[in-house]
């Protein structure tokens, strides 16, 4: 048998560094598919992506207050997933402006057709990698709120370098931040709830916003399937909120 010649290595399709998600293709339903197309021009940002499939390519920006028509306090969700809670947060706090970021379409989908159904004005999403898009699409200083809930564990140890909440999203998370503004954590795995604090307590520039060893449940956090799941298998869910100084 001939030997099929490999594909040379391109190193500008590759990022330089590991991302936290391993990126799948969702099925949606023809009626799903005609409600995406029809919907999404009014919630999903045409960002421009570089080399790689959810990367923001170089030099695109984004301004909050052109994006929205306002100006607003911003709060990011980092993994919308189906877009439970964002969407929840955006019909309960009209006068705040959300952008939830996700990879997945399916779930993107889902979440704008449920917007427009509810007919919200301040939710915008975004399908690009987070880390990306806080670091260099959003202005620095223009986000009140960062919420990751429930991020992918990774939870065998060589995989814990695709881990979201590392050293190095601190960095990130901090320069999108405005002065005061908070980070909110939580996981129903206790290896990744260790990690998160360990991370953030050793973060410049974060303080602690909870007294104890853990967060309480962020009141503004719906009750999504993967917090039930954690809770139904006896898990101990772990909230973390630390403030930007």
């Amino acid at each position: 048998m001939t030997e099929q010649p490999r594909k040379p290595f391109d190193p500008s399709t590759f990022r330089d560094k590991p991302v936290s998600f391993v990126r799948r293709s969702g099925r949606m339903t023809p009626s799903q598919e005609r409600a995406w197309e029809e919907s999404r021009s009014d919630f999903l940002l045409e960002i421009a992506h570089g080399p790689a499939a959810t990367s923001v390519a170089a030099g695109e920006t984004g301004d909050p207050a052109e994006i929205f028509g306002r100006e607003a306090d911003l709060i990011v969700e980092v993994g919308s997933g189906q877009g439970h809670q964002i969407l929840s947060a955006a019909a309960a706090r009209p006068e705040t402006n959300f952008l939830a970021v996700e990879v997945f379409r399916a779930g993107l989908a889902r979440t704008v057709i449920r917007a427009a159904d509810a007919g919200l004005t301040n939710l915008r999403l975004a399908e690009v990698n987070a880390p990306e898009l806080l670091e260099h699409y959003l202005p620095e200083g223009s986000v009140a709120e960062i919420w990751v809930f429930f991020p992918d564990p990774w939870k065998k140890a060589k995989h814990h370098k695709r881990r979201l909440i590392s050293a190095d999203f601190a960095r990130i998370a901090h320069r999108a931040l405005q002065p005061g503004g908070v980070l909110r954590l939580g996981t129903d795995w206790q290896n990744y709830a260790d990690h998160m604090r360990e991370v953030m307590d050793e973060a410049p520039g974060f303080e602690r916003a909870f007294d104890g060893d853990w967060a309480e449940r962020y009141e503004g956090r719906v009750l999504t399937a993967f917090e039930n799941k954690g809770i139904e298998k006896g898990r101990d869910i772990r909230d973390l909120t630390y403030r930007k100084i």
